[in-house]
């Protein structure tokens, strides 16, 4: 080969071995709505568009302050209920009994002997046996899905209606009375002017966000969710965490048992009916996908307010509670159809 030949060759050469311009990631419009700051925006703009149509159809009644304090205190209990629920399905499982449980803890809570002896100790002992009851149904339901191997729907069913006829057997299918007044007055109580149901509330909510955005749990749940082989193959323990996350939903139940009980004094086996199917709507709206690994506690939050500001919409305005449902039902359904669209997005951007 001759000289210029090979000088004709070595900037081919050069040039071939140089690092290769790596294309720019753009973050576009488009992109960054179709991720989670654009599902919170659209929870945010739904809930700003109730709050329009509530001002603009009930006017002051509805813009107070008091009455925006109302709507946060109609969304806490089912909202503590829907933090444990969305763990749950995150992590690709669903939880029908959450309703169940809440009765039955309430129930079990106010029994003569519970409320005996915290008249001669603490009201605490009513608080702790009702997360107690929460917590071993909860443990219950993980157990027979993770070890038994049963489907979570049967199992958590089965739950809904054992702890429902439990509930009744122990009340007598009577309403049993707070006779505690230390615990009726703390319950009931204002914190710098704000109701204790809904510190509550805020406590446990921002407790599940640390819970699944910065602790090994949270990101193991996702995992889980999201392909449960995988994660079993890259060493998790998928059963063991999966009792976890039902033992999670049961005490947020009987957390919400505690709830009920100070706002309405008294333990019944109908508390907490249909609170499941509330639950897993507030859940659904807020973006988190019933097929598993991928939810956000925030777009729950904001699922739960967007059903009790239509619920104080609706009766502001006299409305019929069975339009209300008919609303309801579209919400859903309009939801769980932006879940599948973004879902397809995700799956032809991979």
């Amino acid at each position: 080969m001759s000289e210029s030949q090979s000088q004709t060759i070595a900037p081919a050469e050069a040039g071939s071995e140089a690092p290769q311009p790596q294309p720019r990631r753009r973050f576009t419009a488009k992109g960054l709505l179709s991720g989670s700051v654009g599902r919170n925006l659209g929870l945010i703009l739904a809930l700003a568009a109730l709050f329009v149509v509530g001002a603009i159809t009930a006017g002051d009644r509805f813009t107070n302050i008091d009455n925006i304090l109302v709507i946060i205190r109609l969304a806490s209990i089912i909202g503590v209920i829907s933090v444990g629920m969305t763990f749950v399905i995150i992590g690709g499982g669903i939880d029908l009994s959450v309703g169940s449980v809440m009765g039955l803890a309430s129930v079990v809570a106010t029994l003569s002997a519970i409320q005996a002896a915290a008249d001669n100790s603490t009201w605490l002992v009513m608080v702790f046996t009702a997360l107690a009851v929460g917590l071993a149904a909860g443990f219950l339901n993980g157990f027979v899905i993770a070890y038994g191997k049963v489907v979570a729907f049967m199992a958590t069913l089965a739950m809904l209606v054992a702890a429902r006829g439990l509930a009744e057997i122990l009340a007598n299918r009577t309403t049993q009375v707070v006779r505690i007044p230390e615990f009726i007055e703390f319950m009931n109580m204002d914190l710098l002017g704000i109701d204790m149901l809904i510190w509550i509330f805020v406590i446990v909510a921002v407790a599940g966000w640390i819970l699944l955005n910065r602790t090994t749990f949270g990101r193991r749940t996702v995992a889980i969710g999201g392909n449960r082989e995988a994660a079993r193959l890259a060493g998790l323990a998928v059963r063991r965490h999966t009792m976890y996350l039902y033992a999670l939903a049961g005490l947020t139940a009987g957390i919400a048992a505690v709830m009920i009980l100070g706002r309405t004094t008294a333990g019944t086996s109908t508390h907490g009916t249909l609170y499941e199917l509330d639950a897993i709507a507030a859940v659904v709206v807020g973006g988190t996908l019933l097929v598993g690994g991928r939810g956000t506690i925030t777009g729950t939050v904001f699922g739960v307010l967007i059903f009790a500001t239509l619920t104080n919409v609706f009766t502001q305005n006299n409305l019929s509670t069975s339009v209300q449902a008919v609303a309801k039902g579209v919400i859903i359904v309009i939801a769980v159809l932006l879940q599948q669209r973004f879902a397809g997005q995700g799956s032809k951007s991979h």
